[in-house]
């Protein structure tokens, strides 16, 4: 058993970046919600802003993960899918100069526009990760917040369905989905690695080599481990090789937080081939 979460995931990669982070999201006030808790202040992740619910359980997820087999994932819905924008401390989040924007789902997805309006009016720069059905129920919401993302993160199948294309051409579907107006496209694409593309330049890397334990999380880490090495560097190359070996560590140890790697080491990784074009 393990805490979990795509905002309590890449809060800790940037904990353990040495990122200064806090955590805005919402937990039940119950044993699973401490748990939650407990990992994120481990990690030295900031959860002032961390709503307990009362009234609501803390979201659970049940993981099969047969070896060799794709992974089925059942999640009971509980308190952070119900986040509203009553829960959040706008005058705090304003001080930030980043927001990670992990998965939505259910109501919490709501409040998407209004943070993205907030972030533009604050000169704060978005990183987005919109969940499946975000894309599926709100994809002309997300069209039109878009502009205002500066590096938007997607699996390959989101991306598809986000471009509304039925079969994968990388080039041409990286293209399609930054003239919708994010400032860096980031697709991952699982065992094939992952394509990066900036407007003029194209980055493409192949995976880490590493003996696969369990898969949750290694999206969240790619994503986290990503926009922490852009923090860091402000390199596009530097923050693929960080992505990927984040995303490999998580990828060596069961549950989604585990493996992440501390600051500094980056290098005990081989350097990859990332290729730029």
């Amino acid at each position: 058993m393990y805490s979990g979460g795509g905002g309590t995931n890449t809060a800790c990669t940037f904990a353990r970046q040495g990122l200064k982070i806090a955590y805005c999201g919402k937990v039940g006030n119950d044993y699973f919600g401490e748990l939650v808790l407990r990992d994120l202040e481990k990690d030295n992740a900031r959860v002032g802003m961390v709503i307990k619910d009362r009234s609501k359980n803390t979201a659970l997820s049940l993981v099969l993960s047969p070896q060799g087999a794709d992974r089925a994932i059942i999640v009971s819905p509980g308190a952070c899918h119900y986040l509203t924008q009553e829960d959040i401390n706008w005058r705090k989040i304003g001080k930030s100069r980043w927001f990670y924007v992990a998965p939505f789902y259910k109501e919490s997805a709501d409040i998407l526009p209004r943070l993205v309006e907030f972030a533009k009016e604050n000169e704060i720069k978005i990183a987005l990760n919109p969940s499946e059905s975000q894309i599926k129920e709100r994809r002309e919401e997300l069209k039109n917040i878009l502009p205002n993302v500066s590096v938007l993160l997607l699996n390959l199948e989101e991306a598809l369905l986000l471009a509304e294309l039925p079969e994968n051409n990388e080039r041409f579907l990286a293209e399609k989905i930054k003239a919708l107006g994010p400032g860096i496209v980031v697709i991952t694409k699982g065992e094939a690695g992952a394509i990066v593309f900036d407007g003029d330049n194209y980055y493409e890397a192949a995976i880490a080599p590493v003996e696969v334990k369990e898969r949750t999380g290694a999206g969240d880490a790619f994503g986290s481990g990503f926009i922490a090495g852009l923090l860091q560097k402000d390199d596009i190359k530097y923050a693929i090789r960080l992505a990927m070996a984040n995303s490999a560590g998580c990828l060596k140890q069961a549950g989604a937080k585990n493996g992440l790697l501390k600051k500094g080491e980056l290098g005990s990784w081989p350097t990859l081939n990332i290729e730029k074009s």
